[in-house]
């Protein structure tokens, strides 16, 4: 049977940290000595109501406590691909947040390095490719992105680009234009989340100050008809997370979401899980989810995953983007 979960395609927003399963959480507190303030696996999921973007975050970093070495991490993302080709997942582009564990006194190198060793073997044992992206946390200050992007410059052969998330209110992203130039000079690619929770003032800051090849997010990119012009005319891609956008009441239910008018517009979208351990659902299920809710049929769901090859920093492997974008063309829904 084919169903729309294991259509191919590519993850593009999809922060590494926020795979953290309950179970795994507490077999790696057990392993490092770490006590988390929970009964069990299910008093823990029970804690993932989350009023705001906040809310999440919270916990979200509260549970880091768990990863301490490079085994940590590399147990988390094998995990991670495991379950993303069991759901279609060709390609994956990896967000991690390196303040967030040095700020815990785990050193980058062993952040990256664990990361690296799942992502190095992702294609032979997973059939998935891979790229990382470095993120940068907003509610921060520019000058610790900076000490952040000089640290990693040792591990830079591991790493394809950097992002900018947490807490959006507050925090525009003009804030990180020295960090974001710095990092170009590097030849990194540059992403930003934008416009989930901020205004679309934020996307375009994004766009005009950090030079951004993709906003993460973007939802509220549709209150603003003359942007949405410019991301149409430009093929700015948006990746689009539903179910975290509704576990997070930027959209009150999944019925509500802008996506199908957004496709309408002829903005080049993608759908993604963002967090799946903390949202309900990996990018299968999510497909799954918007065709059910919100009607996206057979040649819709086609078009998201094709975006989702078209917008991913594939350009250094024309020949293998080519190959993934057969693959949705022939792939036979029931």
């Amino acid at each position: 049977m084919h169903l729309p979960e294991a259509l191919p395609k590519a993850e593009l927003h999809l922060h590494i940290e926020g795979t953290l399963e309950p179970e795994l959480a507490f077999a790696l507190a057990a392993r490092n000595g770490v006590e988390l303030p929970y009964a069990g696996t299910e008093e823990l999921r029970e804690a993932y109501l989350f009023s705001d973007l906040q809310s999440f975050l919270d916990l979200y970093y509260e549970l880091m406590a768990v990863l301490r070495t490079a085994d940590d991490f590399t147990e988390l993302a094998d995990a991670y691909l495991e379950r993303a080709a069991r759901q279609g997942v060709r390609h994956a582009e990896i967000f991690f947040d390196p303040q967030a564990h040095t700020a815990r006194g785990v050193p980058i190198g062993t952040v990256v390095e664990g990361l690296a060793r799942a992502l190095e073997r992702a294609e032979e044992r997973h059939g998935v490719s891979t790229r990382l992206i470095m993120c940068f946390l907003r509610d921060r200050s520019a000058e610790s992105a900076m000490e952040t992007l000089r640290a990693a410059e040792p591990y830079l052969r591991h790493i394809a680009g950097v992002g900018l998330d947490s807490a959006e209110v507050g925090n525009p992203p003009s804030r990180f234009a020295e960090v974001y130039e710095a990092a170009g000079a590097l030849g990194l690619r540059k992403v930003a989340h934008a416009g989930e929770e901020g205004p679309p003032a934020y996307i375009r800051e994004a766009l005009d100050v950090l030079g951004v090849e993709r906003i993460d997010h973007g939802l509220r990119a549709m209150e603003d008809p003359e942007l949405v012009e410019r991301l149409v005319r430009d093929r700015v891609p948006l990746t689009l997370c539903p179910l975290s956008n509704v576990r997070l009441r930027a959209v009150d239910v999944l019925e509500d979401h802008p996506l199908p008018a957004m496709m309408a517009a002829g903005l080049l979208v993608t759908v993604n899980s963002d967090d799946p351990a903390y949202f309900g659902g990996y990018v299968g299920d999510t497909f799954h989810a918007v065709h059910e809710a919100l009607g996206i049929g057979p040649e819709r769901l086609r078009e998201l995953a094709r975006n989702s090859f078209l917008a991913s920093f594939l350009d250094d492997d024309e020949d293998r983007r080519a190959r993934y974008l057969a693959e949705v063309e022939a792939y036979e829904f029931d």
